[in-house]
C-alpha cells in the first residue's frame, strides 16, 4: 500500500463528541411478509439471445394495480425502519446538524450582490439581495406550497442587477417554469411566464431587457424520452408573449445532443454549445452585433473532444481535451477561427485542469490534482501568476465573478471542514472568510487520508477514508462505501453533516475514485463507459476487498451505498458480489439497463451506457444489468431501495422492478422499497426529508450488521 498526499484535515467547532461503538442487537430483525407481486410470462429475443422480463407490468406507474403495490411496499416500508432501535436518536442528532445556518457563493452584478442564505430555523434555502440599504430577501420558497412540494431552481440575474429569471419546480422535479422578477420591487411579472424551463438558464443581454434560453415543449403527447430531442434555443424579450419568442436555434432530433446558447459580456458573440451526450461537443458562434439573421459559424465541429468556450475582448478562451485527456487552454480569434491559428495558453499537465474562467481581467484556472483541489491564477497570455491560498487541502470552486471586476468569490469545504464562502481580490490573489457556518460537531477531531487500491486488471484506485483517529484496524468497524463512476463526474472531499452521526458510532467513510469519473482526466472516464462499463464494478469491488484485507472491516460490517448511477454501481456490486456486503442503500436508481432508454431522460445517456440495440453495447449491458442478473435462492445483503414518486430524470419503475426481483429471490436480508413523497430525483427539498432518510439509511444499515447505534 501506498499513501498518497495526505490530508489530516482539523477544525475547531462549537461542541465536541465522543465516538461509541454501536452494541451488538438482541436478536435479528423479524421476517417480513413482502406485498403480493405477480409475475408474468413476458420475455424477448435480443440479438438471438432470450431476455425475460417477469416483472415488466410494475413499469406502468398509472396502472391502478401498481399504485396500490407501491402503497403497499411504501407503507411496510416506513413501518419496519420506525421500528428500528436507534432510530430516534440517529434523526435527533441529524437535525441538529441540518438544521444550521448555510450560505451559497455570491454573485455581483452592478452595485448589488445576490447570494442564497439559509437560517437554521428554515427549510429552504431564500435568494438575498444586498444593496446600500442592506439584506434583504428576494426569492424565498418556503411560502410557496403549504406542503412544501414547490422548489426554486436555478436562477440567473440580469448584469445591470435589476432582473432575476428563475426556475419553479413542483415536487422538485426537473420539469420547471421559467418566472422573472423585478428586484427592486419584487414584483413577479404575470408575462413572462415561460412553461418548458428544466434546461433553461437565462443568458441576459448587456441592456437587460431580453435573455436566450434552451426551450423545451410541454406537449403530452409526445413520449418523455423523445422530449429533450425537440429542445431549441430561443429569445426571450421582457414584456412580450413567451409563446412568440423567435427560434434562434432549432431542434435536432436527437434526445441525446444537449443545445446551450450564451451571451458574452459585452455583447458581442452568441456562443452555442451542441454536446453529444458525454462524448463530445460542437461549438458554433455568430456576431450577435450584426442582428438575428447572422448566421452561426463554426468553430469546432465533428471532432471527438471536449470543448467550453468564454469570449472576453474579442478573443475566445478554449478549455479542451483535445489531444490532452486532462484538459488544455487556448486562445483563438473569431476573425480567424481555424484550428491552426488557435494559440496554446496553459498546455495539459499532471493534474487535472478541471474549469476555467476569465475573472478582474485574468484566468482563473482550477486544478485537481489526486482528486483534490488547486486554484491558479494567470494572465490572459497564459503566464503564471500564482496559486490562491486555500486553507487546507479539500474542494474549492472555480472563482466567479465580472470579467473586468477585481473581486470574485469562491467556496472551500472538505470531510472535515465546513463548507466556507471567501471572497478573493484577482489583483493580489488575497483571500478573505466572508462566512464559515457553527455545527455542533468537533469535525476536525477526525482524520482523512487518501490510499491506492489495485483494480482488478491492476489500475490504481485512489480512495479517501475518514475516521476516528486510533481506528481499529481489527475488522470490527462498520464502514460505509460510497461511489459514483460515471458521466465525468469527480467525487472529491465534500462536507456532509450526515456523515457525522455514522463517524459519531464509531464508522469509517470510504470514498473511491472509480473510473468513470473525471478526476483523472477524459482517458479515465472512457475507461468506465460503454464497453468499459465493467471497470467501474471491479473497481469498486476491489475497494471493498481491499477495506477487508487490511483489517478496517469485514463483509458483515461493510454497507454500500450509491444514487442515481451510483445507484447502478451497488446495484450491479450487490449481484456480482452478494457475498460481500451487510447492506446496500440504493437511491433513485438505474438497474434495467436493457429498457432504461424507454423512461425518463434514458435516451440522453446512450453515449454514456450504450444501448441494447447494439450488439457488442448488448452485450456488455446484460453482463451487467442489475435487473437481470438477479437469481433465485441467493443470500443477498438487506436492500434499501429509495425512490421519489415525481422522478421525471431516472424513471421509478427501475427501482420497483428491482425491489420485486430481489424479493422474490433472496434468502438474506430485508429488501424495502422507500417512496419519497413529492420528490424529484434530487430529493425532497426539505430538510425534514432528509433527516428521516438519513435516520433510515443509517437505523437499517446498523440493524443488517446486528448492531445497535
Amino acid at each position: 500500500m501506498r499513501l498518497l498526499p495526505l490530508a489530516v484535515l482539523a477544525l475547531g467547532a462549537c461542541a465536541a463528541r465522543k465516538p461509541s461503538m454501536p452494541v451488538a442487537s438482541a436478536a435479528p430483525p423479524p421476517a417480513i411478509a413482502y406485498p403480493a407481486t405477480r409475475t408474468d410470462e413476458v420475455s424477448e429475443t435480443i440479438h438471438g439471445r432470450r431476455v425475460a422480463d417477469p416483472w415488466r407490468w410494475l413499469e406502468d406507474e398509472k396502472s391502478p394495480e401498481v399504485q396500490a403495490w407501491m402503497k403497499a411496499e411504501d407503507g411496510l416500508a416506513r413501518r419496519f425502519l420506525s421500528g428500528l432501535p436507534g432510530r430516534k436518536a440517529l434523526a435527533a442528532r441529524t437535525s441538529e446538524l441540518l438544521y444550521v445556518e448555510s450560505m451559497g457563493v455570491p454573485v455581483k452584478r452592478g452595485p448589488l450582490l445576490f447570494f442564497s442564505r439559509r437560517r437554521a430555523d428554515q427549510e429552504k434555502a431564500v435568494v438575498w439581495v444586498r444593496d446600500v440599504g442592506g439584506d434583504r430577501p428576494l426569492l424565498d420558497p418556503n411560502g410557496w406550497s403549504r406542503d412544501g412540494s414547490v422548489a426554486l431552481g436555478g436562477w440567473s440575474v440580469s448584469w445591470d442587477g435589476r432582473t432575476i429569471a428563475y426556475q419553479v419546480k413542483a415536487h422538485n422535479s426537473d420539469d420547471a417554469t421559467l418566472r422573472v422578477m423585478d428586484v427592486a420591487t419584487g414584483r413577479v411579472s404575470p408575462v413572462d411566464v415561460i412553461e418548458g424551463g428544466r434546461y433553461a438558464r437565462a443568458s441576459f443581454t448587456v441592456r437587460g431587457d431580453g435573455f436566450y434560453y434552451t426551450w423545451l415543449p410541454t406537449d403530452p403527447s409526445l413520449p418523455e424520452p423523445d422530449r429533450p430531442g425537440y429542445a431549441e434555443i430561443r429569445f426571450h424579450r421582457l414584456g412580450t408573449d413567451p409563446r412568440k419568442d423567435p427560434v434562434v436555434r432549432p431542434r435536432t432530433g436527437d434526445p441525446a445532443v444537449f443545445q446551450d446558447a450564451t451571451l458574452s459580456r459585452d455583447g458581442h458573440w452568441l456562443l452555442l454549445h451542441v454536446s453529444h451526450g458525454w462524448s463530445s461537443t460542437d461549438v458554433w458562434y455568430r456576431d450577435a452585433r450584426k442582428g438575428p439573421d447572422e448566421p452561426f459559424r463554426p468553430l469546432v465541429v465533428g471532432s471527438k473532444a471536449h470543448y467550453a468556450v468564454e469570449a472576453y475582448r474579442d478573443r475566445f478562451y478554449v478549455h479542451t481535451d483535445e489531444g490532452a485527456p486532462r484538459w488544455r487552454l487556448f486562445q483563438a480569434d473569431p476573425e480567424r477561427p481555424g484550428r491552426a491559428g488557435w494559440k496554446e495558453l496553459v498546455p495539459e499537465g499532471q493534474g487535472t485542469l478541471e474549469s476555467v474562467a476569465v475573472v478582474g481581467g485574468r484566468l482563473a484556472l482550477s486544478w485537481l490534482e489526486w482528486a483534490q483541489s488547486r486554484l491558479e491564477l494567470r494572465e490572459l497570455d497564459g503566464r503564471r501568476i500564482g496559486d490562491v491560498n486555500l486553507p487546507a487541502l479539500g474542494t474549492a470552486s472555480l472563482p466567479s465573478g465580472e470579467q473586468d471586476a477585481d473581486e470574485a468569490y469562491f467556496s472551500f469545504e472538505s470531510f472535515t471542514w465546513p463548507k466556507e464562502i471567501r471572497s478573493l481580490a484577482v489583483a493580489t490573489g488575497a483571500t478573505k472568510l466572508l462566512f464559515r457556518p457553527r455545527l455542533p460537531v468537533e469535525a476536525g477531531r477526525y482524520e482523512v487520508e487518501q490510499v491506492e487500491v489495485p483494480s482488478k486488471d491492476g489500475t490504481r484506485v485512489t480512495m479517501f477514508l475518514v475516521h476516528a483517529p486510533g481506528a481499529r484496524r481489527d475488522g470490527s468497524n462498520p464502514v460505509l462505501l460510497g461511489g459514483y463512476g460515471g458521466f465525468d463526474v469527480s467525487e472529491v472531499p465534500a462536507f456532509s453533516p450526515t456523515l457525522f452521526p455514522w463517524l459519531e458510532r464509531g464508522g469509517v467513510y470510504a470514498l473511491p475514485n472509480l473510473r468513470g469519473g473525471g478526476e483523472y482526466g477524459e482517458r479515465w472516464h472512457e475507461e468506465g463507459m460503454l464497453l468499459k462499463k465493467q471497470n467501474v464494478f471491479d473497481d469498486f469491488i476491489a475497494s471493498a476487498e481491499w477495506l477487508v484485507a487490511q483489517g478496517w472491516t469485514r463483509p458483515s460490517r461493510l454497507v454500500i451505498r450509491g444514487g442515481s448511477n451510483g445507484g447502478l454501481l451497488v446495484g450491479a456490486a450487490m449481484t456480482q458480489r452478494p457475498d460481500l456486503f451487510a447492506a446496500v442503500l440504493c437511491g433513485v436508481p438505474l438497474l434495467d439497463m436493457i429498457r432504461y432508454p424507454l423512461f425518463g431522460a434514458g435516451r440522453t445517456w446512450t453515449s454514456e451506457y450504450g444501448t441494447a440495440a447494439d450488439p457488442q453495447q448488448f452485450q456488455a449491458l446484460i453482463g451487467y444489468s442489475p435487473y437481470h442478473r438477479v437469481a433465485p435462492r441467493t443470500r443477498y445483503p438487506a436492500l434499501l431501495l429509495l425512490s421519489a414518486d415525481h422522478d421525471d430524470r431516472v424513471d421509478p419503475m427501475h427501482a420497483r422492478k428491482f425491489a420485486a426481483a430481489v424479493q422474490a429471490a433472496t434468502t438474506g436480508g430485508p429488501v424495502l422499497l422507500r417512496i419519497e413523497r413529492n420528490a424529484g430525483h434530487t430529493g425532497a427539498d426539505l430538510l425534514r426529508a432528509r433527516v428521516e432518510q438519513t435516520a433510515d439509511e443509517y437505523a437499517f444499515a446498523f440493524a443488517a450488521m446486528g448492531l445497535t447505534p
